[in-house]
């Protein structure tokens, strides 16, 4: 556990690490999820902004011919512009990714002209809540897909959390499910040290 302090050490500052994800319900388990991987990818020495439920229900619609956008919008672009990683967290509806979630992943295409062009290069951790291992499975399917079509690199790990029936998160959102905190622990240690390596050389 290690390897993350070294590498943001090694480039005289911290990681910056955005985490999008939740849903409209306060205290959701797609939420505390993701805010157990920001917490602990600080505890590695990292900065994080999370843009949880509440703020992701506050956005409008994406629309690409509408060039204006809304300052909780250009928030969201502008974090993730200077992001070394992001983590993205769903609910699994239906099979896929929720509208919410994937309704602010969409603002990503204001990154097209940029000079780093959407996620190109850059780690990104995935998390997936459902009620059942199906929704839980393809769900990450797609969101690992979504990150390949923005250019970027899905941690080898991606958690999926079954909450069929179970309860993984208390009322201040720790983690009771020591086998979850690990998963999630894990995930946010892969995108701190992946998103300081070097760049390959072509």
């Amino acid at each position: 556990m290690n390897k993350p302090f070294k590498v943001a050490e090694a480039h005289g500052r911290a990681p910056f690490i955005v985490g999008i994800g939740g849903t409209t319900r306060p205290g959701s388990s797609t939420e505390s999820a993701l805010r157990v991987a920001l917490q602990h990818a600080e505890e590695l020495g990292a900065q994080t902004q999370l843009f949880g439920g509440e703020a992701l229900a506050a956005l409008a619609s994406y629309s690409p011919e509408q060039t204006e956008r809304t300052a909780g919008q250009r928030a969201i672009v502008e974090a993730v512009r200077k992001a070394d990683a992001v983590i993205f967290a769903s609910p699994g509806y239906h099979g896929g990714v929720s509208g919410l979630v994937k309704n602010a992943i969409d603002l990503l295409e204001d990154l097209r002209v940029d000079e780093r062009v959407y996620l190109d290069g850059m780690p990104v951790g995935c998390i997936v809540t459902a009620a059942g291992w199906q929704g839980c499975n393809s769900t990450l399917g797609a969101m690992r897909s979504i990150v390949h079509a923005l250019r970027g690199w899905p941690t080898p790990l991606g958690v999926t959390l079954n909450t069929a029936g179970v309860k993984l998160f208390d009322s201040d959102g720790n983690c009771t499910d020591e086998q979850v905190k690990s998963s999630l622990y894990l995930l946010a240690g892969q995108v701190i040290g992946v998103s300081h390596a070097p760049a390959p050389a072509y």
